[in-house]
């Protein structure tokens, strides 16, 4: 089958499988939750417009990750619908894999280049006919909350998608993972070989997880029985990993079975290797500073008129994209919105590290901030928790209760590629609050500037590569990370208002030049730095032809 219709530029001539559990290429193709996806959807469509001789390798999530929806109260509710996709091609071709001593069979589908301009995307899915119930239920939610599905899925990704790549034709030269979750590809490739430095020549990983508890762990004989080790006798897999411990770490297996590792921002590498300093035989780790593809992302009359320098079209069009935006707030909310007022978007994930709700620490001081008429301030929530994660799925209806009555205030529900669009086009200050080092990248800033949005950010993951402060954006003061959480959201806080206060409401209201100024500052240094075709070449240049020491 020929997967790629395009022609190879020959610097990028080498075949390499790009695997990842994510990815977000269309609004209507939702095999993505948040990130993850966005940065692997970046990524092939940049190697689609540098002509790489990519392949991505997914799966194809019969429910996706869940749907947004409004309970009666119109708190946060998540349904699960199932998803059918005619866009995707169908040649019958299945391959099996074995999961807890059972036969699964696997469907192999493709999404051509065509369809939405990414290199080719190979989909797994074992929601087919030929599997009993259970079997047919691994590929149906992405990041299922019951962990042997979670273990079954990895196996699918890992072993699944390495016969898919065998059954179309694709024989890569390089394997790369996208975080830990395809492992088991390697222990397939070392049961080939049985060579574990053939296995490192092979294989490449991309880490971007900066905490320990957010490694994924299994217990090492689960995994064993489950499959995860490719039939590999357990004692040959402590050998090669180096874990004799009871909990089996993805990330340590990586990061021994592969040639070189990349973190995603320079701070987050600093982070990753003191994270793992205690470990030996441990391959390479550089930092590849994530970004995202500016042909998808820039709204393109706010480009031109970056492009022409012509401001008064900048300003104009950042107007009616904000009008776009109060449209789908007027329609969720009945709130009527106004272009003309500044509005602070926080959308991401939700997740508590993440902070939502730091707008929020000082109810008194918030109520001031957003009942002001001399400079007033339009804020908007978004972003989607986990839906097993009761906490972050409080903070998110507290969001919503507690604003509820508020005029110009908004809690959005929908939060996807669409939705994200909009948000970032629409917003004047994109507001970033993780707790300082918990940030391995963090890409959402980088596509709000594109669309003229300037970031106030906590000083974390790629934006200490990015921001100037009152150049292009407004960074909180690095705090000592060491310090108690408590006070961190305390001093973070106290600094957080001082620059809205302070700084940003005064530029944008009395200093409108300034304003525009920074604005362009920032389109600046993101078209240049963090478009993912400057990633998607240095990850062939630094990661696939890098020969490792060893090999």
């Amino acid at each position: 089958m020929e997967l790629i219709d395009y022609e190879i530029d020959e610097k990028y001539s080498k075949k390499v499988a790009y695997f990842s559990m994510e990815f977000a290429i269309h609004q209507a193709f939702k095999i993505y939750s948040g990130g993850l996806g966005f940065l692997a959807g970046s990524h092939l469509r940049s190697a689609y417009e540098l002509k790489q001789n990519l392949v991505g390798v997914g799966i194809l999530w019969g429910y996706g990750y869940y749907d947004q929806a409004r309970a009666v109260d119109g708190s946060l509710r998540a349904n699960y619908v199932k998803k059918f996709y005619h866009f995707v091609d169908d040649n019958d071709l299945l391959v099996r894999v074995n999961i807890n001593g059972n036969q699964v069979f696997i469907k192999v589908l493709v999404l051509r280049p065509q369809t939405f301009k990414s290199a080719p995307l190979i989909l797994l899915t074992t929601d087919i006919k030929e599997n009993d119930f259970l079997a047919r239920t691994i590929t149906h939610k992405l990041y299922d909350g019951n962990e042997e599905t979670r273990i079954a899925q990895e196996i699918v990704l890992g072993i699944g998608g390495a016969k898919a790549l065998k059954a179309v034709g694709f024989k890569p030269d390089i394997y790369h993972m996208n975080e830990g979750h395809s492992l088991p590809l390697s222990f397939y490739l070392y049961q080939k070989c049985n060579d574990l430095n053939e296995v490192k020549k092979r294989v490449v990983f991309t880490t971007h997880t900066p905490e320990l508890a957010g490694n994924e762990r299994h217990n090492i004989e689960k995994l064993h029985k489950m499959g995860f080790f490719c039939k590999l006798p357990l004692e040959r897999v402590k050998e090669i990993t180096g874990i004799y411990d009871d909990d089996f770490s993805l990330t340590v297996g990586a990061l021994r079975m592969s040639k070189i590792v990349n973190a995603v921002s320079k701070l987050h590498q600093k982070v990753t290797i003191e994270m793992w300093r205690g470990y030996d035989n441990i391959a390479k780790i550089i930092p590849i500073t994530n970004a995202q593809n500016k042909t998808f992302w820039a709204d393109k009359p706010m480009l031109k008129a970056y492009e022409d320098d012509d401001d008064s079209a900048m300003i104009e069009r950042k107007k009616h994209n904000k009008r776009m935006l109060f449209n789908v707030i007027a329609d969720q909310t009945g709130k009527m919105f106004d272009e003309n007022i500044l509005t602070i978007v926080w959308a991401r994930r939700f997740a508590e590290y993440k902070r939502p709700k730091l707008l929020e620490y000082d109810m008194r001081r918030f109520k001031k901030l957003v009942s002001s008429s001399k400079k007033p301030v339009q804020i908007i929530w978004a972003g989607k928790p986990y839906p097993d994660d009761s906490f972050a799925m409080n903070i998110f209806n507290e969001l919503i209760y507690m604003n509820k009555k508020v005029k110009n205030v908004a809690v959005l529900i929908g939060y996807e590629l669409a939705l994200s669009f909009l948000l970032k086009k629409g917003a004047d200050v994109w507001l970033n609050t993780p707790r300082i080092k918990r940030e391995a990248s963090g890409t959402s800033g980088m596509t709000a500037s594109m669309n003229g949005a300037l970031n106030l950010s906590i000083m974390d993951g790629w934006i200490p590569e990015f921001i100037e402060d009152g150049v292009n954006g407004f960074a909180i003061p690095a705090l000592d990370h060491t310090m108690p959480i408590e006070e961190q959201d305390r001093i973070d806080y106290e600094n957080m208002m001082e620059i809205i206060d302070n700084k940003i409401l005064p530029t944008y209201y009395d200093k409108p030049k300034k304003w525009t100024k920074m604005v362009k500052n920032a389109m600046s240094g993101v078209l240049k730095e963090f478009d993912s075709n400057r990633m998607a070449n240095e990850y062939y240049q630094l990661m696939y032809k890098y020969e490792a020491e060893n090999g």
